[in-house]
C-alpha cells in the first residue's frame, strides 16, 4: 500500500488536536514533514512512528504564569509565555524597576522567599510558576510547596531535584546504571582525616566540590596534598553560605578536559530524549564565558553515546521536564558524569538555534501534561553564545558595579537581556548582564558573526568583559575549537588598551562646558579652548575643536565614559594639584608599608590575619564576597599586620581601607 501523505488538517482530525497544534509540532521538529508543490505534507509512516507518543491536548492548560525570577531569564520566559497566549506575571525587588514584557508585575522583598512568591501567585490568579534558573529553581522544598498549593510547577518533580541536587547521591545513582563517573569519594564521613586519606587514594590533582548546589560554586582544584586543608575549609565555607550544606565530595580532576553537556527532555508519560550537546569548555574559575552547539570535538557516534548516558542518568530519578546532564570529555573520547542541572540552563539558546525548538515552550507544554515525540530533532548549523558580565578582566576579573550610561546592541542578533540604559548594576546579584547568541551554517561563519556582534555592542558607564570577549573570540585556541576547561586560565588577558588622541578628544568633547561663557574651558586668544583631563594616573591637556569625534562617549555628571576597544574608560577634568596628593604619590611605592583596600564593593566574610600576625607576600588578609564569589585581598609585602580596619559581616565600598601591613 502506498505511503499516502496527509495534510496538517488530516493529521489534526486523526489525532484529535487542532491544526495549529500540528503546525507547531512540525515547526519544532516533533513531527517530520516535507513540502510537496508548495504545500506541507506529513507521511503516513512518520505519523505512525509517533502516533503512540504524540502530544495530546494539555491535561491542565496553563493560562497565567508567575515567573519567580529576575533579569534576562524572566524576560526570556515571558516572551515565550505571551507568544503561547499565557498571561505572564513578573516580580521585582524593592530596589529594582519592573521587568519588561510582563502583563503584570508585583514588588517583593526577596526572590528567595517562597511563601511571598506563592502569595503573589494566588493574588495574581496564577495557575503555574516558572522558576527560571538559580534562586529557587533547584530548591525541592519550593517545588513541593508549589504543587502542594495546587499550582503547576514548571520543572522536574521535587524528588528528582533533591536526588540530583545531592552530588554524592547523584554519583551513586548514575554509576549504578553504568554511566561513567570519575574516581572519587562521595561517602558520609566528612572529617578532614577521612578526606585527606581519600585524597591520597584518588591521587592529585583532584577536585573538591560541595555535595549540594551547583554552578561551580565552592569548587576547588587541588594540585598537591599541602593545598588540601585550605581548599576544604574554603569549599565548606562557600557551600554552607550558598547552599546551607557543607558536605563535600572529591573527584579525580580530569586535566585538559572539555566540558560537554547534553540537553534532555522528559515528559510525564515516560518518553525521554536528548537534543544534542553544548560545549561549555570556555570557562574561567568554573564560570562559563562562551558556549557553542554542536561541540567541535563531538562526532555523531560520540553524541549517541553521551546522549544515551544522559538519558539514562536522568531516568534514574524519574525525571520530567527539561534538564542538562554535564560531562567531562577527555581527548581519547572517554567521558565522566559531572552533575545534572535540574532546570533550564543559561546557555539553552544555542540548543534552540541548532534544533529550531523553543525550550521554554517545551517546558510549559510538558508541565501542562503534553507528550513529546520520541524522535530527537536534527541539528542544523552552528550556534555560539557569549556572556556579557559586569566584571573587570584587566583587574583580575573583579566584579564591577555602576550605572549604564549608554547601551547599544547589534542588529540581527539574538540578545537575551533585561538591561536597559540608565539601569544601575549592584553587587547583590549574579554579574551576568546579557547573552549574545549567533547562528550560522558553519562554525567558522558563526565565529565571524559573533565577532561582528561584539564589535557592534557598546556599554558605557560600567566596566564589563566586552573587550575580553572580543579578544577571546579571535584567539587561535577558540577559532580552532581547541578550548579546554583550563585554557582560559593559561591564555591570560589582553594588556590594557592604550589611550589615543581620539579617545582624549572624545572625552574632552563630552566634558566641554555646556554654557556659552566664552571665558570657560581654558579660553585662549586665537586658540581653541583647552581642558586638562585625567584618566587613571595619566593627565593631558586637550584642545576643544569642532572636528568630528569618532569614538563613542557619554557623560554622567562630571565623568565622561569613552569606549576604548570595548572597555568603558572614565575621564574627568583634572583638579589642581595638592600637597596631600603629592604625598600620596610619593608613598605609593613604599616597600615598608602597604595599605590594603577593597578592590570592589562587597561584604567582608573572613579575616585571615589578626593584628600583630606575620604575613608573607601573597598571603590572604581579608576575604570579600561580591556577586556570589569570594575574593581574597592579599599582602603585597612581607611583614606584620599593623591594623585591621574592618570586621566580619561589614559592607565595604571600592577603595575602603581594609588593613595595613608594615615591614
Amino acid at each position: 500500500m502506498p505511503d499516502r501523505s496527509l495534510t496538517p488538517r488530516e493529521v489534526a482530525d486523526e489525532l484529535g488536536v487542532t491544526v495549529r497544534t500540528v503546525q507547531r509540532w512540525i515547526a519544532d521538529g516533533r513531527l517530520e514533514a516535507e513540502r510537496v508543490g508548495g504545500r506541507v505534507r506529513v507521511s503516513r509512516s512518520s505519523l505512525d512512528a509517533v502516533h503512540e507518543g504524540t502530544p495530546r491536548a494539555a491535561a491542565s492548560p496553563i493560562r497565567t504564569l508567575l515567573i519567580a525570577n529576575r533579569g534576562e531569564i524572566a524576560v526570556r520566559v515571558a516572551r515565550t509565555a505571551r507568544r503561547m497566549g499565557i498571561r505572564a506575571i513578573g516580580v521585582h525587588g524593592p530596589d529594582e524597576r519592573a521587568p519588561d514584557g510582563m502583563d503584570e508585575t508585583h514588588r517583593i522583598g526577596s526572590y528567595l522567599d517562597g511563601e511571598e512568591l506563592l502569595r503573589v501567585a494566588r493574588e495574581a490568579g496564577a495557575d503555574a510558576i516558572h522558576p527560571g534558573y538559580g534562586f529557587l529553581a533547584e530548591n525541592p522544598a519550593f517545588a513541593r510547596s508549589v504543587t502542594d498549593a495546587g499550582l503547576t510547577w514548571v520543572g522536574p518533580p521535587a524528588d528528582a531535584i533533591a536526588a540530583m541536587g545531592d552530588k554524592a547521591e547523584a554519583r551513586q545513582r548514575v554509576a549504578a546504571q553504568g554511566v561513567p563517573v570519575a574516581p572519587g569519594y562521595d561517602g558520609d564521613a566528612q572529617d578532614d582525616a577521612t578526606l585527606a586519606a581519600e585524597a591520597e587514594r584518588i591521587g592529585f590533582p583532584l577536585l573538591v566540590k560541595p555535595s549540594a548546589g551547583g554552578g561551580g560554586k565552592g569548587m576547588r582544584v587541588v594540585s598537591t596534598a599541602s593545598e588540601l586543608a585550605e581548599a576544604l575549609a574554603a569549599a565548606r565555607r562557600e557551600a554552607h553560605r550558598s547552599f546551607g550544606d557543607d558536605r563535600l565530595i572529591l573527584e579525580r580532576y580530569v586535566e585538559h578536559a572539555r566540558h560537554v553537556e547534553i540537553q534532555v527532555l522528559f515528559d510525564a508519560h515516560g518518553t525521554g530524549i536528548h537534543l544534542g550537546e553544548r560545549d561549555c569548555s570556555a570557562q574561567r574559575r568554573n564560570q562559563k564565558v562562551i558556549e557553542e552547539a554542536p561541540g567541535p570535538a563531538v562526532s555523531i557516534e560520540l553524541r549517541g553515546r553521551m546522549g544515551a548516558a544522559a538519558v539514562a542518568a536522568a531516568a534514574t530519578v524519574g525525571y520530567v521536564n527539561a534538564g542538562t546532564v554535564e560531562f567531562l570529555l577527555a581527548d581519547d573520547g572517554s567521558f565522566f558524569f559531572l552533575e545534572m542541572n535540574t532546570r533550564l540552563q543559561v546557555e539553552h539558546p544555542v540548543t534552540e538555534l541548532v534544533t529550531g525548538r523553543d525550550l521554554v515552550a517545551d517546558q510549559l507544554r510538558i508541565a501542562a501534561g503534553e507528550r513529546i515525540a520520541a524522535a530527537p530533532p536534527r541539528l542544523r548549523g552552528h550556534a555560539i553564545e557569549a556572556r556579557l558580565y559586569a566584571e573587570d578582566p584587566e583587574a583580575g576579573f573583579l566584579p564591577a558595579t555602576g550605572r549604564v550610561v549608554r547601551l547599544a546592541w547589534p542588529d540581527g542578533v539574538r540578545v537575551d537581556t533585561a538591561l536597559r540604559e540608565g539601569d544601575t548594576v549592584s553587587d547583590r546579584y549574579d554579574p551576568m548582564l546579557a547573552k549574545l547568541i549567533v547562528h550560522a551554517p558553519t562554525r567558522a561563519q558563526a565565529i565571524g558573526r559573533l565577532q561582528a556582534a561584539l564589535a557592534a555592542t557598546t556599554v558605557l558607564g560600567l566596566t564589563t568583559n566586552l573587550r575580553y570577549l572580543r579578544w577571546l573570540s579571535g584567539t587561535d585556541a577558540l577559532r580552532a575549537g581547541e578550548v579546554r576547561t583550563d585554557t582560559l586560565g593559561s591564555l591570560g588577558v589582553p594588556d590594557l588598551p592604550l589611550l589615543t588622541d581620539a579617545h582624549w578628544a572624545a572625552a574632552a568633547a563630552a566634558l566641554a562646558p555646556r554654557d556659552a561663557d566664552p571665558w570657560s574651558g581654558g579660553w585662549r586668544l586665537n586658540e581653541a579652548p583647552v581642558l586638562r583631563l585625567r584618566s587613571g594616573d595619566e593627565e593631558r591637556d586637550v584642545r576643544l575643536t569642532e572636528a568630528d569625534v569618532a569614538e563613542a562617549a557619554a557623560r554622567e555628571g562630571e565623568v565622561a565614559f569613552v569606549d576604548v576597544e570595548g572597555r568603558s574608560v572614565p575621564f574627568t577634568i583634572a583638579p589642581p594639584p595638592t600637597v596631600e596628593e603629592a604625598l600620596r604619590h610619593a608613598s605609593a611605592g613604599s616597600a615598608d608599608h602597604a595599605t590594603l583596600v577593597a578592590p570592589m564593593p562587597g561584604r567582608v566574610i573572613a579575616l585571615r590575619a589578626a593584628e600583630g600576625a606575620s604575613v608573607e607576600v601573597g598571603v590572604p588578609v581579608v576575604v570579600i564576597e561580591a556577586m556570589k564569589m569570594e575574593h581574597a585581598v592579599v599582602s603585597p609585602i612581607p611583614g606584620t599586620v599593623a591594623r585591621v580596619a574592618v570586621v566580619e559581616g561589614q559592607q565595604v565600598q571600592r577603595g575602603d581601607v581594609l588593613a595595613e601591613v608594615s615591614a
